[in-house]
């Protein structure tokens, strides 16, 4: 009956601050099996049944947008990581050939001007949107756009030529 009658305000509520739905399910079932485990956890006295849940939903929505967000930075980061330090490949020449890749792709970044740099790595290596690497720097989302923009075309033209061995084109 609980559910009944706060459910939806409470879904809708974690779908608004998760903008997933997923998320936003999980985040209401989390709070209500909570409520469930626990009725004694909600007093009385401090505020309605109704402002109680929609304060748990929020606690718990928060909680897996912040730990969605953690996992997604670490994938971002790992994946990043083999790109510049690729796994130890059984054929030498193929090991030899992404070292040189990893090596050219350090240089090319190494070379961007760091506001550049600064930018691709927070959104890369970081996993930060546009939006929030603008508030991060206190540097306007236009140029935040704009220096990314740059530095992708930069490092795609000087990386033009790193291929794979035998490729046309390539080194």
């Amino acid at each position: 009956m609980l559910y009944q009658r706060h459910g939806t305000a409470c879904f809708q509520m974690a779908r608004r601050i998760t903008a997933n739905q997923t998320l936003a399910e999980d985040a209401v079932q989390e709070a209500f099996t909570g409520f469930w485990r626990d009725p004694a956890a909600y007093t009385p006295g401090q505020g309605t049944v109704r402002g109680w849940l929609l304060g748990l939903v929020h606690h718990k929505a928060v909680d897996l947008v912040r730990r969605e967000t953690a996992q997604q930075r670490r994938q971002v980061a790992h994946a990043a990581q083999q790109a510049l330090d690729p796994p130890p490949a059984s054929d030498p020449a193929a090991q030899a050939w992404a070292g040189i890749r990893a090596e050219k792709v350090r240089d090319a970044l190494a070379e961007l001007p760091e506001p550049q740099r600064h930018a691709l790595a927070l959104a890369y290596f970081g996993g930060y949107t546009q939006r929030e690497i603008a508030q991060l720097t206190g540097v306007p989302l236009g140029t935040v756009k704009t220096r990314m923009f740059a530095a992708m075309r930069r490092l795609q033209q000087r990386l033009a030529t790193v291929g794979s061995p035998g490729r046309e084109g390539t080194w």
